[in-house]
């Protein structure tokens, strides 16, 4: 049966053209009993075409039919079956949604159509003047409801229409959506797979060089040196594993192994760890320490760590830099410098693209997604500063 009802939806003239044919032949059944004459036989023949063609040329079959109907009115070819034709023209217009001219128009002439035939043939049997008015009146109804019945389902498919390019439209924002997430995803990543990589890296690489130097004269300070170097490989490795653990959902369940992300309070031991790598750095904390945002914290701890990666790379010989952390009433200031020489020009004036990283970069977008405030550049009387400030609470 489905597939039936699926044969008629796809064949929808063919299914209009046996409406028309049984329309045509009830109509010439009618002809042969009242006796009309030839006459009445091509207009039942072109009301019942227009049954046939009324979805694919609505508006010109409506106007087809109007002139049919004066036709008829003029000819003197009574009211018969073929008449039902203009009350499908009239549904069909008002429901396609076309012009409103077209739905006007079969609107109103569908409602002249009762009255002009009541004054062409006067029913006798009615009565007086008020009798003929009521017939006239109840007569048009049909049109008119064939009219309102199309006009509603019209209504209804534009409003089917609407929704569903609402939900077009809000899964083609969804996936954009998703697209961004997933590239704010990545870029975070990069971030963090930049900061440890950058530092860590580069404390192993100057304590390999350090232990290479003094490994025959002080085989002491080559150990810890080497010592050093584990200890910062084991460090990288374990964020690292976090890391990919975002990546690849249920490694960290599977394995049982969570690694914490960076805080403020680690940020006393990222200083020593770097004074062991021979960087002298002077900590400092002002106002009363207490607990933070998570994202501040970790905001907080690698602008620090970067801040030191780009001194020790970029400062020159016996650099020595400090770290300031002061908390205020409604967020966390940070203050990173360096005495040394400095890194070039451009790794402020484009933002921190120097050609070997994005450190910089990095750092603004941290601060941004924070809504904090970041200030970079040459410090005078030579040197570099880094100077963020991270509000408790993020930025409508």
């Amino acid at each position: 049966m489905q597939r039936f009802y699926d044969f008629l939806r796809g064949h929808p003239t063919g299914v209009d053209s046996f409406w028309a044919v049984l329309l045509f032949g009830l109509s010439l059944l009618w002809v042969v009993q009242e006796n009309q004459g030839v006459v009445a036989i091509p207009l039942v023949l072109l009301l019942s075409v227009s049954v046939a063609l009324r979805r694919r040329a609505s508006e010109k079959v409506l106007l087809l039919m109007l002139g049919l109907g004066l036709a008829q009115l003029a000819l003197d070819v009574r009211p018969n079956a073929a008449d039902f034709a203009m009350l499908v023209i009239i549904y069909t217009v008002a429901a396609q949604g076309g012009p409103r001219w077209a739905s006007r128009l079969a609107l109103i002439g569908g409602l002249l159509a009762a009255p002009l035939a009541q004054v062409r043939w006067p029913d006798e049997s009615v009565g007086g003047p008020m009798s003929q008015v009521g017939v006239a009146i109840v007569i048009s109804v049909p049109f008119a409801l064939a009219w309102v019945l199309g006009d509603s389902v019209r209504t209804r498919r534009a409003y089917f229409d609407q929704l569903e390019e609402r939900a077009t439209r809000l899964e083609k924002e969804r996936e954009a959506q998703a697209k961004v997430a997933v590239a704010a995803e990545r870029a975070r990543i990069a971030r963090e797979l930049h900061d440890v990589v950058a530092h860590n890296v580069s404390v192993m690489v100057v304590q390999a060089d350090g232990a290479a130097y003094v490994l025959d004269a002080a085989p002491d300070q080559a150990k810890q040196a080497l010592e050093t170097i584990s200890s910062t490989g084991r460090q990288a490795l374990a964020e690292m594993r976090r890391l990919l653990g975002v990546l690849r959902t249920g490694d960290a369940k599977e394995s049982g192994e969570y690694v914490p992300q960076p805080d403020v309070g680690q940020i006393e031991e990222l200083v020593e760890n770097v004074r062991g790598a021979g960087l002298t750095v002077d900590f400092r904390i002002e106002g009363t320490p207490r607990p933070l945002p998570s994202g501040v914290e970790l905001t907080a701890y690698r602008i620090v760590q970067e801040a030191l990666t780009n001194s020790r790379k970029h400062g020159g010989p016996d650099v020595g830099a400090s770290v300031r952390l002061v908390y205020f009433d409604d967020g966390l200031g940070l203050l990173v410098e360096d005495d040394g020489r400095g890194a070039a020009h451009e790794m402020y004036e484009d933002g921190g693209a120097d050609g070997r990283g994005h450190g910089l970069i990095g750092m603004r977008e941290r601060v941004g997604m924070v809504g904090g405030t970041l200030d970079a550049g040459p410090r005078p009387g030579g040197g570099f500063r880094i100077s963020a400030l991270l509000p408790l609470k993020p930025a409508h």
